[in-house]
């Protein structure tokens, strides 16, 4: 039987089927895909990477945090350690006069004032200065003659103060108007 369509022609391949200028395409495609595929799993690689580094870097940074908050007063503390000597040290004399042991006392408050103000804490001691509500507290007026009202006649308690921040107002007697 013969073909009398004009159009077919026995040497055309027929259709659906790839011809010879596609399979270079397709072969690039896949070689694409290829590399795609290759670029995307060293990108999920470096992103693995890059999740557990950032992971190990948490745990350190919560384990430098806890060291230092179990340690942050050791400094403070060493420097405590030779008033403690101190104390012990005066408490194990036996006998000896009431002047010596008072001199000795002295001399331990002295070494732990000392340490207060090397870590910033200052003493309050107003007295004879006017009354400052922000870092004195009045507990009772008290009749002064010669002194101007409202200044600080004795001073109950000394207050103190860490780095300019109030630690605890001095307990104070003010005299009357």
């Amino acid at each position: 039987m013969q073909n009398n369509d004009p159009q077919s022609t026995g040497d055309a391949p027929p259709r659906g089927q790839p011809g010879e200028s596609s399979t270079p395409e397709l072969d690039s495609l896949q070689a694409r895909v290829a590399e795609l595929e290759a670029s995307n799993a060293e990108l999920l690689e470096t992103v693995l990477r890059e999740k557990a580094e950032l992971e190990n870097q948490r745990r350190r940074l919560h384990r430098d945090l806890e060291q230092a908050r179990r340690f942050a007063n050791e400094k403070l503390l060493n420097e405590l350690l030779p008033v403690y000597d101190g104390l012990e040290s005066g408490l194990a004399v036996e006998g000896g006069d009431i002047a010596t042991m008072r001199e000795g006392i002295s001399l331990t408050l002295k070494a732990l004032l000392k340490v207060a103000e090397n870590h910033g804490m200052a003493q309050v001691d107003p007295l004879g200065q006017p009354l400052d509500p922000e870092r004195h507290h009045a507990v009772s007026m008290v009749e002064a003659p010669g002194q101007t009202p409202g200044t600080v006649v004795s001073v109950l308690q000394k207050g103190y103060v860490l780095n300019d921040r109030l630690l605890r107002p001095a307990l104070v007697a003010v005299a009357k108007d």
